[in-house]
């Protein structure tokens, strides 16, 4: 694994770290925690086609497709769960704070299977339905704050991109396996089992996440902050796979304390206000909060949930005829999703870099928004089904914008949010950016339906709307985004500007050295047992 990380992953970092490293637990650790990306995945692919079958349609009483009160009615069962998703993200900060990335991660999923219990049983009844999305939002919006975290403070630092992007592969894999599910139910079943069937199956990833976490060891660093040293060494040198005495152990282990230890002389005790003055009174914290913020703002302003969830709408609206056609249609968009993200992780995250891939990101994004609104507008669907070449390349201009976002604003995003803050601000920090996030994704969740059937014949102008976006992310990352591949997390403090100086002005004075601590094996500890 070594050798094939070293021939496609390009940073100072992966020449210097031992190869020892590398070995199967980072990744199984990484994969565990991102089953909870994958439900909210899921869970967009589900409802997306299910608003659009015929049974679920006649089920809730929705009535005709084109109606804008079906529009409406259609916006609120999908946005609830954003709702949900919003107040969970904002919950999971001080919680994950208080008991750990492991354990909340496991109460997400249950909230989660809840949730989809009651979407389920729902029966044609729309209060269990919006009550039991905004239940399984809780869950997933807590997910989304603690898995890149947990992730990030597991990873080595030449492959971090890789492994905290693997939250967006698994939001593409959860959407891509929905979306194909919902093609064979239309194909394969009737009545109410069409809906029902795939709207329980979701609840599958959240299982998965319970069960895989309850193996896993907590992250080193948040062991660290409560000052549980032995336990955090004792963890790093098992998924490092590395004896205690190594010197990149030994030099990782100290980079933590160290980092700690300027936090604590910096701002004193981490109780709320402290944090909430830390972060927003010191100049290079506020930077890397609001960056955070506005990062997931344009993450949302591209317009890519909203061709996510209404992708099988969109693609009638393109001349796609017929239910089973738009899905086999939006089941490809997924394929392409899931293998244009494996690429990014693969090939661009580490070693292109995270500003380069938005930059490239957001002109071929803006390009396909642009194409599809100016083909809407000028030459529309024709009414008899058939489609022009310049209607099919349009078509084609919805799977490259999909690569495209898959290369840089979908999987760098989750990155740079969860690996640009201090350590000990990181928890507030993806709250925010994951809150804000959910909060944007509920609005273009709810006005996309309306935005289809009123902006514009066919809802052109929602395209070029986007495709505006876009234009403007491009000099937003220009300006205000700098490179952090091969960046240590202890070392962010000093790309966004706070030199040596000002640190040993904080921190002078004599401190311990924790790498002296002696760890004992506790084979008694769930710790030292999980993988």
């Amino acid at each position: 694994m070594s050798s094939f990380l070293r021939a496609i992953v390009k940073n100072d970092a992966m020449k210097t770290d031992p190869k020892e490293i590398y070995g199967w637990r980072v990744y199984l650790l990484a994969c565990s925690a991102c089953f909870g990306a994958m439900s909210f995945g899921w869970d967009s692919g589900v409802i997306g086609g299910v608003i659009n079958l015929d049974a679920f349609i006649a089920a809730y009483g929705l009535g005709s497709k084109d109606d804008v009160a079906t529009a409406n009615l259609q916006g609120n069962i999908v946005s609830v769960l954003q709702a949900g998703c919003f107040v969970g993200a904002l919950a999971a900060y001080p919680l994950t704070d208080a008991f750990g990335r492991k354990f909340c991660l496991m109460g997400a999923a249950v909230f989660t299977l809840a949730g989809v219990a009651m979407q389920a049983a729902a029966s044609g009844h729309l209060e269990p339905m919006y009550i039991g999305r905004f239940i399984s939002g809780l869950g997933v919006g807590a997910s989304s704050v603690i898995n890149p975290i947990y992730v990030t403070e597991n990873a080595p630092r030449a492959i971090r991109g890789l492994l905290t992007g693997m939250y967006q592969l698994f939001i593409v894999t959860g959407g891509m396996i929905a979306f194909w599910g919902n093609y064979a139910v239309s194909l394969h079943l009737t009545g109410a089992k069409q809906y029902i069937v795939p709207l329980s199956v979701q609840g599958l990833p959240a299982l998965l996440l319970f069960s895989l976490m309850a193996l896993c060891n907590e992250s080193p660093r948040y062991l660290a902050r409560k000052d549980r040293w032995e336990e955090a060494k004792a963890v790093l040198v098992r998924i490092r796979n590395l004896p205690p005495d190594h010197p990149y152990l030994q030099d990782e282990f100290q980079e933590i304390a160290n980092q700690l230890d300027y936090e604590r002389r910096l701002m004193g005790d981490a109780s709320f206000w402290t944090l909430q003055k830390e972060m927003w009174l010191v100049k290079t914290n506020r930077k890397r909060g609001l960056l955070s913020i506005v990062l997931m703002i344009c993450q949302q302003m591209t317009g890519t949930n909203a061709i996510n969830t209404y992708a099988p709408q969109i693609f009638q609206n393109l001349g796609i005829t017929g239910t089973s056609n738009s899905l086999l249609s939006t089941g490809v968009y997924g394929i392409v999703k899931v293998v244009s993200c494996a690429m990014f992780l693969l090939f661009m995250a580490d070693s292109l870099g995270r500003r380069r891939s938005l930059l490239v990101s957001s002109v071929g994004q803006a390009f396909c928004m642009f194409y599809i609104g100016l083909y809407v507008r000028i030459s529309p669907p024709a009414n008899d089904g058939s489609v022009p070449g310049a209607g099919y390349f349009a078509l084609v201009c919805v799977f490259i914008f999909a690569a495209f976002f898959q290369f840089g604003w979908g999987p760098a995003c989750w990155i740079l949010v969860s690996e640009i803050p201090a350590a000990r601000l990181r928890p507030m920090n993806v709250a925010l950016g994951s809150a804000t996030q959910w909060l944007f994704n509920f609005v273009v969740a709810r006005a996309v339906p309306n935005m289809l059937a009123t902006v514009g014949d066919h809802g052109y102008g929602t395209y070029l709307i986007f495709g505006s976006f876009c234009v403007c992310m491009f000099f937003f990352v220009w300006f205000w985004i700098p490179e952090t591949k091969g960046v240590s997390l202890e070392q962010m403090d000093k790309l966004f500007g706070i030199s040596d100086e000002e640190r040993l002005a904080v921190t002078e004075g004599p401190k311990p050295d924790v790498t002296k601590v002696e760890i004992e094996e506790h084979s008694n500890k769930s710790d030292n047992r999980s993988v």
